[in-house]
């Protein structure tokens, strides 16, 4: 890889998905950490071991430091690339996840613009844009009869976290 290859693909996932690119580089370097434990897991590796990753930015290569040693496998790359990028497509969706939360939280008392794109009961569910936004009975007009692909202009309610940590926006 030339030397801005890395650094230029980094910015351009970073971009794609609106994330920063130090979230990215924080994503492998879990991803890199997770590979290395699964596949190299020594005795001298306890825990209190400090395990650290480090990558350069330009080049993307990647070395372990245990311990303050670098103690990076030959052929790790190629050997826990497949587990890395698994770890990092995981966290890649995370970080979307964090950020499009973010954004609908700020946007609480705002109108949009949302298109029935499935019924849970009476419930409906709306495609608010980067979202799906719940539309429960309570929060419905009464006169009002709810079609499939029929858009509304509904008012972000709340955003509410459920004992799994699964975000819901409220629109009515």
């Amino acid at each position: 890889m030339k030397q801005n290859e890395f650094f230029l693909a980094l910015n351009q996932v970073a971009t794609e998905r609106g994330i920063s690119a130090d979230d990215v580089i924080e994503s492998i370097k879990m991803a890199v950490l997770a590979a290395y434990k699964k596949d190299f897991n020594t005795p001298e590796i306890s825990e209190e071991t400090l395990i650290e990753v480090k990558i350069n930015k330009n080049t993307g290569k990647t070395h372990i430091f245990i311990d303050g040693v670098d103690k990076t496998p030959a052929g790790f790359g190629r050997i826990a690339s497949q587990t890395a990028r698994q770890v990092i497509l995981q966290n890649i969706r995370e970080t979307e996840k964090k950020m499009i939360i973010k954004h609908y939280q700020k946007q609480a008392g705002s109108l949009v613009k949302g298109r029935v794109i499935k019924f849970d009961g009476q419930n409906a569910y709306l495609d608010i844009g980067k979202a799906e936004a719940f539309l429960p009975l309570e929060e419905q007009m009464q006169n009002e009869s709810y079609a499939l692909n029929t858009s509304y202009i509904v008012v972000i309610k709340d955003v509410r976290e459920d004992q799994f940590s699964n975000f819901k926006i409220i629109v009515s």
